[in-house]
């Protein structure tokens, strides 16, 4: 007897979707920000630095979920970039303290525009519900995977 084949029907998949939405977003991103001398990689290490400066290395990759390969490599990028400095932590000297430099804090105001943006022009057509609705499916499906991984 021949066993059925499974397929998984690229339209019909929440990741693939997801992926696809994502790099989308990306795209859109990228084009807004690129002037300011910033890439999408760097912006959610912005974004947690915005909220709190003066974090770890490890302490930013929990925040944004980031590997620490990934995270050393954008925060060397940034630095050349003039957008981070690094200080020794006076707690521990073997750890250096993450700060935004002033060229970074003057690019909040625009790379929020720029996001907001971006964000708006895929929710076009969504009532403030149905975005409402999304984004807090959007977290429960983060939720899950987090778990899952945390297992």
């Amino acid at each position: 007897m021949e066993q059925a084949e499974t397929r998984l029907d690229r339209e019909g998949s929440l990741g693939y979707l997801v992926n696809h939405l994502a790099r989308l977003m990306e795209q859109a991103l990228r084009q807004r920000i690129s002037g300011y001398g910033v890439v999408p990689g760097q912006f959610a290490q912005l974004l947690a630095l915005y909220e709190q400066e003066g974090v770890t290395q490890n302490e930013l990759c929990e925040k944004v979920r980031i590997d620490q390969s990934t995270m050393a490599h954008t925060l060397k990028r940034m630095e050349r970039d003039g957008l981070i400095r690094r200080t020794a932590d006076p707690r521990d000297g073997r750890r250096a303290l993450i700060y935004l430099t002033d060229a970074a804090r003057s690019l909040r105001a625009p790379l929020s525009e720029a996001a907001r943006e971006v964000n708006e022009l895929a929710a076009g057509g969504f009532s403030n519900e149905q975005g409402t609705d999304f984004i807090r499916l959007i977290r429960q499906a983060i939720g899950n995977l987090e778990a899952d991984r945390d297992t």
